[in-house]
């Protein structure tokens, strides 16, 4: 054996220790579920679409050497999951991989695990009591000792970098960065809204968020849920969600949005910004907004990724820590 063969490090980056760990909590996800009645499904994880929102990227897999035309690996398998919800499947869910470029730090890699659920029927609120008894019965109870915790994405916000989401200016929002002590964000935001509300969450509210325990923070600025349902009395609001476990975010979940054309315009304004970044831009998947068209029912649906999760349960530091082989970027 030559000293270049013997020096290739073979071994998986995560312990044996916490494999036994991750098949454990999947088959606790597994059971949890079971015992609803929610049906587990496969979709693929190749498909001709993907999805058109400007801050995520996917990969491209050419159809054929030398090809222009492509399919992608599924940044979430929404689109899919959707389709069967409109044949009537009813409650689904599913644990897969999920892959977007451009990903990779201390909660990121580019392959990951997800788990995606939907729940025909329920509002939001009642998808945020299933999330909590699902991580109630993932994680123990001295991890997070204190009781769930529901807050407004405007309440969050206001409190930690004391201006309004919805009614503050750009000017705001750049004196909000700079008493936090972040000057480079107009350079990286610019006039755009919603980089500004990501970047000001990220970096002023995330870290404020209460500690040991499930925090929802829901009722998102419109500009932000390209999949999510406008609130009925408040348009300017969308009803989506995210779940925090101390500032590390784990989830994200919608109350659907089931309008065909109204899907189809937020698509077509996404592809619009990507064109304008220079970003890939895949067709529209006349698939899903058929099955919109066709009756998709009212749900609330979400999606967990799983490896942050074993993260918390295993207190890692950092997602190569959980995973067997992480990918390199």
């Amino acid at each position: 054996m030559s000293k270049a063969e013997s020096a290739v490090d073979w071994q998986p980056a995560c312990s044996l220790e916490l494999l036994h760990l991750r098949a454990r909590m999947l088959s606790t996800v597994r059971a949890f579920f079971a015992q609803r009645d929610v049906l587990e499904v496969e979709t693929p994880g190749l498909y001709p679409y993907t999805n058109p929102e400007p801050m995520i990227e996917g990969f491209e897999v050419p159809k054929s050497s030398g090809g222009t035309e492509c399919f992608y690996l599924q940044t979430s398998p929404e689109f899919a999951m959707k389709r069967l919800l409109a044949a009537g499947s009813g409650a689904i869910y599913q644990i897969c991989k999920a892959y977007r470029n451009n990903e990779s730090g201390r909660y990121h890699n580019p392959e990951f695990t997800i788990l995606e659920w939907y729940r025909p029927g329920y509002t939001l609120r009642q998808l945020m009591q299933e999330t909590e008894a699902l991580l109630t019965d993932v994680l123990p109870v001295s991890q997070i000792p204190k009781q769930a915790v529901y807050l407004t994405y405007q309440t969050v916000f206001s409190e930690a970098v004391n201006v309004n989401p919805l009614s503050g200016t750009i000017g705001d929002f750049e004196r909000a960065a700079n008493t936090l002590g972040y000057p480079e964000a107009k350079s990286i935001c610019a006039d755009d809204r919603s980089a500004w509300l990501d970047f000001l969450f990220s970096h002023g509210v995330q870290p404020q968020l209460p500690k040991q325990c499930i925090v929802f923070v829901y009722n998102y600025p419109a500009c932000q849920s390209a999949l999510a349902r406008l609130h009925p009395q408040l348009p300017e609001i969308a009803e989506r969600v995210e779940v925090f476990i101390d500032g590390v975010e784990i989830g994200n979940g919608f109350q659907e949005l089931t309008d065909a054309e109204e899907q189809r315009q937020r698509f077509l304004a996404q592809q619009a910004e990507r064109q304008r970044n220079s970003l890939t831009v895949s067709g529209l998947d006349e698939g899903f907004l058929a099955a919109l068209r066709a009756g998709m029912p009212d749900t609330a649906g979400i999606a967990i990724g799983l490896d942050r999760l074993l993260m918390m349960l295993s207190h890692s530091e950092r997602i190569d820590q959980v995973l067997t082989f992480p990918l390199k970027q």
